[in-house]
């Protein structure tokens, strides 16, 4: 696989997205989000989707010119209206703003309704932690999951990311889709001709199946944690839906294109109760027991959550991002 640097990777991303109507700021932080998911590995939502979000940029499906606006506040909560604008510029500005409201409040929650997809649920965890905050964030989606015990497709593979900040950078974040693989997971590993290491959903004779083709093509996902999974995704979409007062998962899933989500951004301020080194000394002494778990019989040795994609940035930094040959000569000739 051939090796693109970032900032090669970063330009190019930014050249195209000009080119359909950003403004020069808005496509350098739009491409930075593609490339910034590069760079942690999270191929599926950076290098790989941008052809696909491209796509909807010339189908008129996001508007690159439109912001996300707040519509009511009470204290230390804010609704948004996305306005189906560029999904992760929209939810990295209600990150943002979370953020500030919880260095006035301590919490700071914005509902943000109407917005289109946010990439890497992940990328507002590392956001809010890198800002000292305690993120929990997570989005709705089209229905691409059958309901525990259904065989049609009612609910979502909800998004849910928890990140707690360590001032050195070295975040705890755990960012997981709903299904047992999110569907960039699946994507991904279609592309290499890979099958998934566990069953990640339906095939047409409504049996679990490794194979990621057959679960692409009819998006009929395994909920993780079966029963479990299903029940939390259900209640994620109702409370987005609630505060958002916005798309349902039944209502995203009439709109023929995956668009108008309901997401939720929280971020709490430690400081209120800790100072950093109080904050970071238990981040610390927790994440050193787990790494001292004894691994299984042959196998690796346990990371934390965020640990590896810490580990991937600085490999991809130094060596370049590797990349599809197919879907980098597609980006190329955008």
């Amino acid at each position: 696989m051939p090796l693109i640097q970032y900032d090669d990777m970063r330009l190019e991303f930014e050249r195209i997205l000009k080119k359909r109507g950003f403004t020069d700021a808005d496509a350098a932080s739009a491409a930075a989000v593609f490339a910034d998911n590069s760079l942690d590995g999270v191929y599926s939502h950076g290098y790989i989707r941008f052809p696909r979000m491209v796509d909807y940029l010339d189908k008129g499906v996001i508007d690159p010119k439109t912001e996300a606006t707040c519509e009511m506040a009470f204290g230390a909560m804010e609704r948004w209206d996305g306005h189906r604008g560029f999904g992760p510029l929209n939810a990295r500005k209600a990150m943002d703003r979370a953020c500030a409201l919880a260095r006035e409040f301590g919490i700071g929650l914005v509902a943000l309704g109407n917005n289109n997809h946010w990439l890497r649920g992940g990328s507002y965890g590392w956001q809010a932690a890198n800002q000292g905050m305690i993120g929990i964030c997570w989005s709705n989606t089209t229905p691409n999951m059958p309901a525990w015990g259904g065989r049609d497709r009612k609910i979502g593979n909800n998004p849910i990311i928890f990140a707690v900040p360590h001032s050195n950078g070295e975040h705890v974040v755990v960012d997981c889709a709903l299904s047992q693989f999110s569907f960039g997971k699946l994507e991904e590993a279609k592309l290499a001709g890979r099958q998934m290491p566990l069953p990640c959903g339906y095939n047409d004779d409504d049996e679990m199946t490794t194979d990621p083709a057959p679960v692409m093509a009819n998006l009929r996902l395994a909920p993780m944690g079966y029963w479990k999974g299903s029940g939390i995704s259900i209640l994620l979409d109702l409370i987005a839906t609630v505060l958002t007062n916005a798309n349902s998962v039944r209502k995203v899933g009439a709109f023929g294109e995956e668009v108008g989500l309901s997401q939720v951004m929280i971020a709490i301020d430690p400081g209120k109760f800790n100072d950093t080194a109080t904050t970071d000394a238990i981040v610390a002494a927790l994440v050193e027991d787990v790494k001292s778990s004894e691994p299984l019989k042959g196998g690796a040795p346990v990371r934390y959550p965020g640990e590896r994609d810490v580990k991937t940035r600085k490999e991809n930094l130094k060596k370049g991002i590797p990349v599809n040959d197919e879907v980098w000569a597609r980006i190329q000739r955008l």
